[in-house]
């Protein structure tokens, strides 16, 4: 099975097959949060019918690099806050594949955050994961961009002088299409959120509160957590870009209030991605690149050919 010949293919899908046949040991420490966003990932995929051969996982390095050794898929295990444009790069080549990209708070918020922006502005479509632990857990508990203000690490023996970003703000600001806040505390409402965000089209952005027993004992575990759509506390309309900022300026104040609050924050569902507009403009092609490589008539095109002919 390729992953051509397998889109479309109209079948029930059970979560089982996205677990490898050998599957490997965990290296998660035990009560990382990190199984919480495995097991939604797993658990969303028969929800959006869509079955291992279609879906490319990227991810970056740091605790959540290693989700795509425990996902059963195709997968690409990128450099340091990287993912995303390995991502995009997939998804204009093949269309049809889903793609999901993950990165923690270290890699997607820092050291990736120029890419997050510009992916959410340009607002491909694929599904980025963020796992947010508030603190760089593989390399031993280093401040990260979301560490609350005053937190001690190795890093920051005196207490972080900065506030941490706003990561749902970020992605409302950037372009973000679909943005959502889940917790590994709540595995329904994970399930559910992981699944709209696939199923968008458009950049979906899934703030994932995943807690670091290990190196972040002073960080909330994040419960208990309130969910914004099932609270009578808050209405507001997901459709309304002013309303939305106000409930995420709103949700990221309280989180380091000790208040953690939960769910669906925008959906625009009207914006084109930037494959369809790409494709209006006739700049990429209706054919998916991808599929000329099987094509043993194809004419090769030089792209430096191309780009001479637009300045003849």
């Amino acid at each position: 099975m390729s992953a051509f010949s397998a889109i479309g293919d109209e079948r029930e899908v059970d979560r089982d097959e996205f677990t490898p046949g050998i599957e490997p040991q965990a290296t998660w420490c035990p009560g990382c949060g990190d199984f919480g966003v495995l097991k939604a990932l797993k658990q969303a995929m028969p929800e959006v019918g869509r079955n291992p051969d279609e879906v490319a996982l990227f991810t970056g390095i740091g605790c959540s690099g290693k989700l795509n050794s425990y996902f059963n898929s195709y997968g690409f295990h990128t450099i340091h806050g990287r993912s995303l444009p390995v991502a995009r790069a997939a998804k204009l080549a093949n269309p049809d594949v889903e793609v999901i990209a993950a990165g923690g708070d270290g890699d997607g918020y820092g050291i990736g955050g120029n890419h997050f922006m510009h992916t959410a502005r340009e607002n491909h479509d694929m599904t980025y994961i963020v796992f947010n632990n508030e603190i760089f857990g593989l390399t031993k508990g280093q401040t990260s961009p979301t560490s609350p203000k005053g937190h001690k690490s190795k890093t920051q023996p005196s207490g972080s002088a900065k506030s941490p970003i706003r990561p749902l703000s970020l992605a409302l600001t950037s372009g973000a299409t679909y943005v959502a806040r889940t917790a590994a505390v709540n595995p329904n409402q994970a399930k559910e959120i992981i699944a709209e965000a696939i199923e968008h089209d458009g950049f979906a952005h899934v703030d994932f509160l995943t807690q670091c027993p290990t190196w972040n004992k002073d960080a909330k575990h994040y419960v208990p957590y309130t969910d914004i759509q099932q609270s009578d506390d808050y209405d507001f309309d997901t459709s309304n870009r002013e309303e939305a900022q106000k409930m995420m300026f709103e949700t990221e104040n309280k989180l380091y209030e000790g208040e953690v609050l939960t769910g669906r924050y925008y959906v625009d569902d009207e914006s084109p991605s930037y494959q369809e507009e790409k494709q209006a403009t006739g700049e990429m092609p209706e054919e998916p690149l991808a599929e000329r490589y099987f094509d043993e008539d194809y004419e090769w095109e030089r792209t430096a050919d191309s780009l001479l002919d637009h300045h003849k």
